[in-house]
C-alpha cells in the first residue's frame, strides 16, 4: 500500500512536522520522567537492605556466641538457648528485611514502567491512527493520479483513466466534502459549472480536493 507521510502543503507539512517532533519529546520526556521515579522509589530499599545486611550479620554473631556458650560444662544450654533465639530472630529480621527491599525494587520498576509508558501510549493511540489515515490515503490518492493517461483510448473515447477525468472526479468529491462558504466562493453554481465542464471551477475544485488530500496542487485560482 502507498503511503505519503507529508502533505505536499509546505505549512500543513510543518503542522505534521512539528506535531512529529512533539509526540517524539513528550516520549522522551515520559521516558526520563519514568527513569527518575524508579530511582527514587529504589532508593526507598536501601534502608531495607541495610537493615538486612546488619541483622544477617547480627544473626551470625549470636549463633557463633551461642555455639561457643553450649560448649561451658554444665550451664552451656542455659547460655546458649537466649542467644539461639536472639540469632533466629535476628535472622528473621534480616530475611524480612530482604523481602521489603525486593518488593520495594518491583514496585520501582512497575511505577517506572508505568510513568515512562502510559502517557505515551495514550497519545499514539490518538496521534498514530490519524498520521496513518492521511498517509494511506494521501498515498493512494497520488499513486492513482500518477497513473492516469494522458488523454482517451485508442478509439478516442475517455474511459475514465485520463488525467483530465481524474481532475473532473476530485472537483466532483470537492463538492462532498469541502464547506458550503468555500464553495460558494468558487461559483454561484458549482454544480451546474461541473455539468457543463467549465474549465476553471473544474480546476479550482480539484486543487481543493488535492488540497485536503495533502496532494500537490495544478495551479487552480484558490477561492
Amino acid at each position: 500500500m502507498p503511503l505519503q507521510p507529508y502533505a505536499a502543503s509546505p505549512a500543513r507539512r510543518a503542522r505534521q512536522v512539528a506535531a512529529d517532533l512533539g509526540v517524539l519529546a513528550w516520549a522522551v520526556v515520559c521516558v526520563i520522567a519514568g527513569v527518575v521515579v524508579h530511582g527514587a522509589v529504589v532508593a526507598l530499599a536501601e534502608p531495607a537492605r541495610s537493615l538486612a545486611r546488619g541483622a544477617d550479620g547480627l544473626g551470625d554473631q549470636l549463633g557463633g556466641a551461642a555455639d561457643a556458650a553450649g560448649r561451658v560444662p554444665l550451664v552451656g544450654d542455659e547460655l546458649a538457648g537466649p542467644l539461639s533465639g536472639a540469632s533466629g530472630s535476628a535472622l528473621d529480621v534480616a530475611t524480612a528485611s530482604t523481602e521489603l527491599a525486593s518488593t520495594i525494587a518491583h514496585l520501582a520498576l512497575v511505577l517506572g514502567l508505568a510513568v515512562a509508558l502510559l502517557p505515551v501510549l495514550l497519545v499514539v493511540a490518538v496521534w498514530l491512527p490519524v498520521r496513518l489515515r492521511f498517509a494511506r490515503r494521501a498515498g493512494t490518492a497520488a499513486a492513482w493520479l500518477e497513473g492516469a493517461s494522458d488523454g482517451g483510448g485508442d478509439d478516442g473515447v475517455d474511459r475514465g483513466g485520463s488525467a483530465a477525468a481524474r481532475t473532473e472526479l476530485l472537483a466532483w468529491r470537492a463538492l462532498g466534502s469541502q464547506p458550503l462558504g468555500v464553495l460558494a466562493r468558487v461559483s454561484g453554481d458549482p454544480v451546474g459549472d461541473l455539468r457543463r465542464g467549465d474549465a476553471r471551477t473544474t480546476a479550482v475544485l480539484a486543487d481543493l480536493e488535492r488540497r485536503a488530500l495533502g496532494l500537490p496542487t495544478r495551479g487552480g485560482q484558490r477561492p
